[in-house]
C-alpha cells in the first residue's frame, strides 16, 4: 500500500515581476524521507521552500501538506507553520 505524500507540489510557478524563478516544479516527499534541494545561487531554492510554507505566494500551482491545499481559501497558516519550517 502506497501512502500519500506528506508534501506534494504540482506545477509550482513563481515570478517576480516579469522574471520567472520557478517554472513547473513537481515534487513529492513521503513521511520520513530526507530530500535535499541543491543548485547555484539564484536558482530558486529558497523561493521553493518559502512557497511550501506560504511565506511567499506562488504565481500558479498547488502545494499540499498532509493532503491539505495550503493555497485554499481559509487555509490555517498558523497550523501549517507549526508543521512546516525552514
Amino acid at each position: 500500500m502506497t501512502s500519500s505524500p506528506l508534501l506534494q507540489v504540482r506545477n509550482l510557478q513563481k515570478s517576480f515581476g516579469s522574471v520567472p524563478v520557478l517554472n513547473g516544479i513537481d515534487l513529492d516527499v513521503q513521511a520520513g524521507e530526507l530530500v535535499s534541494v541543491i543548485g547555484p545561487s539564484g536558482s530558486g531554492k529558497s523561493t521553493l521552500l518559502r512557497c511550501c510554507n506560504r511565506m511567499e505566494d506562488a504565481s500558479h500551482g498547488e502545494v499540499r501538506v498532509e493532503g491539505h491545499d495550503i493555497y485554499a481559501r481559509g487555509a490555517n497558516l498558523n497550523r501549517l507553520r507549526e508543521r512546516v519550517g525552514m
